[in-house]
């Protein structure tokens, strides 16, 4: 079982940053596989990065390439997701997400993942 708490959300104005925090409970963090996840207002959960137990991180989507990066602190059990270049279409709920898949990838859909947190709120005002 692994219980999953963001922080880090806010109002920001657009083209500024943000930084995003994830902390799990438990002492197998390094056996997880971390995803990011956002829902804006009417709209799909969508995947925004993951990384996976190794570090690995797959290829970003476009809606946030060179806009955002994903790193992991196994000693601090943490997950963050450092945000720049910040636009209102950034604005919605940002999720962390973890899964013990056996896959050497960290999986890109949500239904690859089986715990996760409350979520932290994002505004970016225009």
């Amino acid at each position: 079982q692994v219980q999953l708490v963001e922080s880090g959300g806010g109002l920001v104005q657009s083209g500024g940053s943000l930084r995003l925090s994830c902390e799990a409970s438990g002492r197998t963090f390094s056996r997880y596989h971390m995803g990011w996840f956002r829902q804006a207002p009417e709209k799909e959960r969508e995947w925004v990065l993951c990384i996976s137990r190794r570090g690995f991180i797959p290829k970003s989507p476009d809606s946030v390439k060179g806009r955002f990066t994903i790193f992991r602190d196994n000693a601090k059990n943490a997950v963050n997701l450092q945000m720049k270049f910040l636009k209102p279409e950034d604005t919605a709920t940002y999720y962390c997400a973890a899964t013990g898949d056996a896959a050497n990838m960290c999986p890109t859909d949500r239904t690859g993942y089986n715990y996760w947190g409350k979520g932290t709120l994002v505004t970016i005002s225009s």
